[in-house]
Parts: structure tokens; C-alpha cells; sequence
């Protein structure tokens, strides 16, 4: 069987996935999904040959949207965001989503990369740095054996010429990868995303930290602490001087602005066209 078929045949009854129902938070829209409605779209997607990207969200890029209307416009642009963050499934099943659950970016990642293994479908990663990349593809290879990874690349830390971007853009392409990981950090992988949405012909996602995490190179959050919604104290004892103001800015503001969202007194900013 080709992979593509396989890949189809995950849709029970030869149904193509659909993407899940969404709500607007603080005007950035997020969609009420699950692991495997996840994995099902990424690999119909991926099987297409077509260019689309998906948004990991956290309480982080709902207030970079906020904040940032050309921001807010790339999240909702996407094929698909999911709720990384518990207080993100919290916000959604108060706005009338109960079914809404965790799509946490590093589980999503290596969902997606068993799946692909199974199914024979090509995977790239791009972001982070050389050293923790090649921990990371240590890792793949070794909980993977059958995965191909057609493409990986650590980028400098500068923005790319338009030739070089325009290399790095033919080598993705050429090497036949269907899902490429994109770790550059919010909000420049999302903004990568969508800048190369129809140039790229994969599906892209941008899964944070997720390379540093799967890599062992940062620590994660206990189950415990993720299933609470602490998972941002755990990274801000861990990290406090790069995420200090993410948090402590962010977050009161997040819960003050979604207290006014539901009580009616502030419309989010509407999806745009």
C-alpha cells in the first residue's frame, strides 16, 4: 500500500478530517481539538502535497496577538491552532467548547512523528540550535528506527538573505519532507509559517520548545504541574531571566482581559477575511 493510502485510511469510512470548531480568544482564534483529530489532519494534509501551517498556542501568543494586530492575523490565518496550554482548554470550554482538550506541542511532535514513521511519510526539522538539533534527531533516530528524516537545519540567529532563504526554501522542497517542525519560538515561527505558506509544500508546525524538551536539553514541567496550568512556574524557576517578563506581564493581563472578554464588556478584535 502507498503511503498516501495509508495515510487516508485513517480517516474511518474514508471520511477526510475535518478542522475542529473554533473560538475566538481575546481575538485570537483557537480551535477545540484533540491528539488524534490532529494527527488525522496533519497526515490528509501531508498526503495532498499542498503548503499549510499550524499553530501551537499558549497563553503567550494569544497576548502577542492581542498586542500585535499583523500577529493576530498570522494566528488566524492558520490551518489549524491548537490549545497548548491548559488555561487555553479552560477559556474554550467556557466559551461553550466542553470537548476541548490539551494539544500540547511535544506530545503533538511525537505523535506525529510515530505516525509518520508508520505511514512512510518524510519529516523535516528546522529551528533551534546545532547542538541541541542533533540531540534531538540522536533521540528521533533511536525512538524511530523507520522515520525519515529527509531534512534538519539549525538556522543562524539573524534574519536570512533572500538568497539564502530562497536555498533553504529549494533544499526543504527538494528533499520531499511532507512535515517539517518549525522551532524557532513565538512569535518568529509562526510568522515563518505564514510567510512561506505557499512556497514550502509540507505541512509546518510550530512546536515552541519542543525540540529542546524531546532533545532533554530543558527540563519539562511534571505531569502534575502541566495538568494544573503551572507549567509556566516551572519554566520561569527554571528560566527566569529570559521568561520573567513573558509571565509576569502576560499572565494577569490574560486573565483580566478574558474576565471582561466573557462578561461582554470587550469584543475581541474580529477574524480577519
Amino acid at each position: 500500500m502507498m503511503a498516501s493510502d495509508q495515510a487516508r485510511s485513517v480517516a474511518p469510512g474514508g471520511i477526510p478530517p475535518v478542522v475542529p470548531e473554533s473560538r475566538s480568544i481575546l481575538g485570537a482564534r483557537v480551535c477545540a481539538s484533540n491528539y488524534g483529530g490532529a494527527v488525522r489532519l496533519v497526515l490528509s494534509w501531508a498526503t495532498t502535497g499542498g503548503s499549510y501551517y499550524v499553530c501551537v498556542s499558549t497563553v503567550h501568543a494569544v497576548m502577542e496577538a492581542h498586542d500585535d494586530p499583523s500577529f493576530r492575523e498570522v494566528v488566524n490565518n492558520a490551518d489549524l491552532v491548537t490549545s497548548d496550554g491548559m488555561p487555553l482548554v479552560w477559556c474554550l470550554r467556557l466559551l461553550g467548547c466542553p470537548q476541548a482538550t490539551r494539544v500540547y506541542g511535544p506530545t503533538l511532535t511525537l505523535h506525529l512523528l510515530r505516525a509518520a514513521s508508520d505511514v512512510g511519510i518524510p519529516v523535516a526539522f528546522y529551528g533551534s540550535r546545532q547542538k541541541v538539533l542533533e540531540r534531538l534527531l540522536g533521540v528521533v533516530h533511536r525512538e524511530y528506527p523507520s522515520l525519515k528524516v529527509a531534512f534538519a537545519e539549525a538556522p543562524p540567529f539573524r534574519p536570512l538573505t533572500t538568497e539564502e532563504d530562497e536555498e533553504t526554501v529549494r533544499r526543504i522542497n527538494a528533499s520531499g519532507a511532507r512535515i517539517v517542525f518549525v522551532g524557532l519560538g513565538c512569535p518568529k515561527q509562526e510568522r515563518w509559517m505564514a510567510a512561506h505558506r505557499g512556497c514550502i509544500n509540507a505541512v509546518m508546525l510550530g512546536v515552541g520548545a519542543a525540540f529542546d524538551f524531546i532533545a532533554g536539553t530543558v527540563p519539562q514541567a511534571p505531569l502534575w504541574m502541566q495538568n494544573a496550568g503551572l507549567e509556566w512556574l516551572f519554566r520561569l524557576i527554571a528560566e527566569p531571566r529570559r521568561l520573567w517578563k513573558r509571565y509576569a506581564v502576560h499572565n494577569p493581563r490574560f486573565v483580566l482581559l478574558f474576565a471582561l472578554q466573557l462578561l461582554g464588556r470587550r469584543q475581541p478584535a474580529p477574524r480577519p477575511d
